[in-house]
Order: C-alpha cells, then structure tokens, then sequence
C-alpha cells in the first residue's frame, strides 16, 4: 500500500486543499488486486520470435489514469495516508499508427518495440538494444518492477523455447471449469455439432442470465489463443440478450471441449519468411432467425496465424458469391492493417498478400468488371477489394474446399477434419516437459 501511495503523489495524482464547507466530497477507498502466476502462485516480482529476440515484462505499480480535468473534484485522503511532477515520457519513443498501445524507438543499430495494456508493459527488440537504460528511464517517470524474461501477460501464459514461443490459457480454462462446476465433465472432440444451427426459439429461457453472459464473456477472451473455439463462441454470443437452456447446454458443450484440450496451445513457430496469407470463407444465409451469413478468415504471416474471426454479416446477402465477397473484403480489411502495421514495424514485404477462396464466382467478381453488371446490389464499401486486386496490391487465388482452413470459423464440423484444421492453426500440445501447471 505505501508503494501504490508514494506512486500516485509522485505522479501529482491529486493537490491536498481544505474543501469549502458546500463542496461535495468523493469518498476514497483502497481497492485489493491480486496478480497471479501462471500456476495460481502469488506474483511478486511473431516476427520475435524468428529473429529471436529477448521479450521482458514490466509492471507499473498503479495505473491511476493522468489525464487533466477541467472540473474540480473533491476527494478523501486515501486511508491509512493522511496527507511529483506529472510524467509526460516519451524516452525517444513515437507512437503507432497502426496501434495505439505500440510505441516503437528507431536507434542507429537497433529497433524497440514498447507495448502497453493500462499498466501491463511488453518490451523487446533487436539483441543490442539498450533495454537496461529503457527500464531505468521508465522508472524514473513510474513506479514499476521489472518482472525479467515475459512469462504470464493479461492472463496469458507465454513460454518459449528453441522450437518458438508458446502461448496458453490453461488457468483461465481451469478457472472457467471451476466456476461452472465443470471441472470433473466429460471431454468431447469438438465444441459445436455439426446439425442445424442454433435459434432464439430453441428450448426454454435460461434461469440465470447472468451466469450465461459471463461465461460466454470468458469464452470470448479466451479465443485471443484460440482460434479453434472462435466459431463456437460466435454462435453462443448471439443469444446474449435472451439464453435458454439449449444455448446453455451449447456453452457446456463448448466447455467439455475445453476440459479435453486444456493443455494445447498456441505454438508460433520461428520463421524465416514474413509473407501475408489468408484464408477467407462464408457459411450463406446460415442463421436460422434473420438469415445472414456467418463470415470467417484466418490471417498467417509467414508460416504463423495472426489474425482470426468468425463474425455474422451485417446484411442479408442474396447469393453465395455474395456472401463470400463480404467476407473476402473482412479479410482484405484486416490484411490492410496488417501490412500497415509492418511497416511501422519495419517488416518489408515483398510480395502482394494472398488470399485464397474457395469459391470460383467471387474471385471472378474481383477481376471481371462486366460481371458487376449482375451484382449491383452488392454494398460500394465491399468493392475496394476489387480496386487491391485490380492495383496488383492483392492476389485472390482458388483453393479447394478440403484444403480451406477457415471453413472452421464459419460452421460446425465432423471431428477429425476439425481437428486436422485445429493443428495447421497451430493449436497443439506443446512438448513434453514445456507444459504449465493446471492448478488454481
């Protein structure tokens, strides 16, 4: 407490002054957090990973926001703590456009890369870089640890090794489980049926709202590492505002899925190439309720997935080609980011990205312009992917359905071509030995 206290008056969080006797006065209270390990212990102390570069982790003390008010507020000392300057640091750093938690530093022989989560801090960079002289500059400005090599960042466990950097939520699961009381539940091979859709209609109102929403909410962060539950989890966010049973018991499902993968992880490989590839796919009018399309992608750069969603349409779309053309320009949108944001990180690309459909009729809507004659009605906004094609700045290329791997992100499928999907989205048991603790 005397850290978190020291740290906010060396920030000039707040002035001391004698409030008048008609000024209404915020009360203060002390809030407890407790950071854990990725083994439930108390803590106290892609491109990366084929160049090989050290990742270390900071931590501010407090993550009181500094921005200036206007208005005058009033409030109680702290208590326990009766009674400097505000930090505006940069240290040589300039700011993403492409992101705005990314702050990167250009030296003569060197690059550092300074990502930043409210008070959570991810630095790494080229071996040579003065990452000692960062820390310490950061620490005169904030009171922060440095918690040595990245190991459990926003409640992801990373740990690495010479065959890459592995990335797992195994505690998060078992948290899950336990809350749910599905800990002891039997496994299952894959977290959605391959029958007919979820409806509103289905099966009757859910006793605990509440519970749904939240464990849904969980699923939905857990997805950040894998990609294999992304549809799953996008179908069961549909009934948010109104679950019944049947969507419960398709949250279990999803659950008793998790149960028997709890030790796979997201395995990024080292990789020499830095090219972007996709694979952009749709499910047509699956939603039985308002039937629009399911859209889906999975984003690699080199050898390594990136990027996924599994996201329903904004619109009905009148044809299949329709559909898979606004998921081609969800795709083609992300990509442009991406490639953005590789610049600024200056990762040079040789080659216009790939993306790779499986349906022949939209990736003649990309190049042939009489062909618009027939889909007028297609929104202007998805079109800008025929203007990338057109610019050389994007290829669209036809792959077979058997060999489409975002076809898991837009429907349920039978347990041994979704587990072969799972694998090339590199969601694997690590090695032997390499595998964290499941404890709470």
């Amino acid at each position: 407490m005397h850290e978190e206290y020291m740290a906010l008056l060396h920030n000039h969080t707040w002035d001391l002054v004698q409030p008048t006797p008609t000024q209404n006065v915020v009360r203060c209270k002390w809030v407890y957090c407790i950071k854990q390990k990725a083994d439930g212990g108390i803590d106290s102390s892609f491109y990366v990973v084929s160049s090989k570069w050290p990742i270390r982790q900071l931590d501010v003390k407090n993550a009181f926001l500094q921005e200036h008010l206007i208005e005058e507020v009033y409030m109680t000392q702290p208590p326990g703590f009766i009674d400097p300057s505000r930090p505006d640091y940069h240290i040589g750093f300039s700011d993403s456009k492409a992101d705005s938690s990314l702050f990167i530093l250009w030296g003569k022989q060197y690059i550092v890369y300074l990502l930043v989560y409210v008070d959570d801090m991810i630095l790494t960079g080229t071996p040579g870089a003065p990452f000692k002289s960062i820390i310490i500059a950061l620490q005169k400005e904030f009171a922060m640890k440095d918690l040595g090599p990245l190991h459990f960042f926003l409640g992801m466990e990373a740990r690495r090794n010479s065959a890459g950097l592995y990335l797992t939520q195994s505690k998060y699961i078992h948290d899950i489980l336990t809350r749910t009381s599905m800990l002891e539940c039997k496994p299952i091979s894959s977290p959605v049926n391959t029958g007919p859709r979820l409806s509103i209609r289905d099966g009757s109102s859910f006793e605990d709202p509440s519970l749904y929403r939240s464990v849904v909410g969980s699923l939905q962060y857990l997805s950040l590492t894998r990609p294999d539950i992304a549809y799953s989890v996008n179908q069961v966010c549909q009934f948010l505002h109104c679950p019944t049973t049947t969507h419960w018991q398709a949250v279990k499902r999803i659950l008793r899925y998790l149960k028997g993968t709890i030790t796979h992880e997201l395995h990024i490989h080292p990789s020499s190439m830095s090219s972007v590839h996709g694979f952009s796919n749709a499910d047509w009018v699956g939603n039985p309720d308002d039937r629009r399309s399911v859209s889906g992608f999975v984003i690699f750069l080199g050898s390594n997935p990136v990027s996924w969603s599994s996201k329903k349409q904004r619109t009905v779309a009148r044809s299949s080609t329709e559909s898979e053309y606004k998921s081609l320009a969800n795709a083609t949108a992300e990509i442009l980011w991406l490639q953005s944001l590789l610049q600024e990180l200056g990762i040079s690309q040789h080659h216009p990205p790939t993306l790779w459909c499986d349906n022949i009729s939209t990736i003649y809507l990309t190049a042939n312009p009489i062909f618009h004659v027939r889909t007028k009605h297609i929104e202007i906004d998805y079109h800008f992917v025929r203007e990338r094609f057109l610019r050389r700045q994007l290829l669209i290329r036809f792959i077979n359905s058997t060999d489409q791997l975002a076809s898991g992100l837009t429907k349920g499928l039978f347990s041994s071509r979704f587990i072969d999907i799972r694998s090339k989205l590199h969601v694997e048991i690590p090695p032997f030995g390499l595998q964290g603790s499941n404890k709470g």
